[in-house]
């Protein structure tokens, strides 16, 4: 059958994404070994505030203690992500009694936080957190 009414799906995959949607990485493998030792499947967590990383396949939760939490792609980061997309210095993660805030640390491509991008958040269970092309969850457990 020829004609118009022929549809290849590898044109429909090859399409650039639309504007706005970022292609997303898988995690996990952005984690350098210092945060992987910390880090815990989510089978059974105890009770706590957490970042959830989903990879492919396999979702870990890193822990959030009282100290505050650099995130990026520099070395000296607590939450070390080596990932092109992400900043050197991109985030900073700080504990609070009631619940947690995320500030953007000048970073290139942004700090969103369940969408929009932020200068600083107040951060609620279940907030979904991007930085560069890396998404995390935020957790109250």
């Amino acid at each position: 059958m020829t004609g118009a009414m022929s549809t290849s799906p590898r044109t429909l995959i090859s399409r650039p994404p639309s504007e706005g949607a970022t292609e997303r990485v898988d995690p996990i493998s952005c984690l350098d070994e210092r945060t992987l030792s910390h880090a815990s499947d989510a089978e059974a967590p105890g009770p706590g505030r957490y970042l959830e990383v989903q990879g492919a396949g396999r979702t870990l939760l890193i822990p959030i203690g009282s100290e505050v939490i650099h995130i990026g792609r520099g070395l000296s980061a607590e939450l070390h992500l080596d990932e092109s997309s992400v900043s050197r210095r991109h985030a900073i993660l700080v504990p609070r009694v009631s619940g947690a805030r995320i500030l953007d640390d000048r970073s290139s491509n942004g700090t969103f936080v369940n969408g929009r991008r932020v200068q600083q958040a107040d951060l609620s269970d279940g907030d979904v957190i991007v930085v560069g092309r890396v998404l995390l969850r935020y957790l109250e457990i």
